[in-house]
């Protein structure tokens, strides 16, 4: 997973309370970002995926609940769900796939699964 890319998603989901974005798919784009900046910390320093995982999860829950942000198992926190599910279908999918067939394969693949799931939660919502 590319830093850049873990950096950049991190900046559209800032974007996202301010754009008004509902919960849900904000909230699958940040399990995404959680797993994916957990796979990014894990090939840097040669430690466990699952290690920062929970670490990344953490800390991002906690405040969230902290500061009211999330009140039991709301829409935000269903949508990190979904997005920790797809993410991880998504790596697999590419694992299956072996060699890149398309320049950026292991990007596209992810970035295009949340974008469909994203446009069929917003036409429902």
């Amino acid at each position: 997973m590319c830093p850049v890319c873990t950096v950049a998603v991190g900046v559209g989901l800032g974007l996202s309370r301010w754009l008004k974005i509902d919960d849900a798919i904000s909230g699958l784009w940040i399990g995404a970002f959680i797993l994916s900046f957990a796979f990014t910390l894990a090939k840097y320093t040669k430690k466990s995926v699952l290690f920062y995982f929970l670490i990344l999860l953490a800390t991002t829950l906690v405040p969230m609940w902290y500061y009211k942000i999330i009140i039991g198992i709301d829409k935000l926190v269903l949508g990190m769900a979904g997005g920790i599910i797809l993410f991880s279908f998504s790596v697999v999918l590419h694992n299956i796939l072996g060699k890149s067939h398309f320049p950026f394969q292991k990007v596209v693949i992810p970035v295009i699964i949340l974008m469909l799931v994203s446009l069929i939660l917003y036409a429902v919502t």
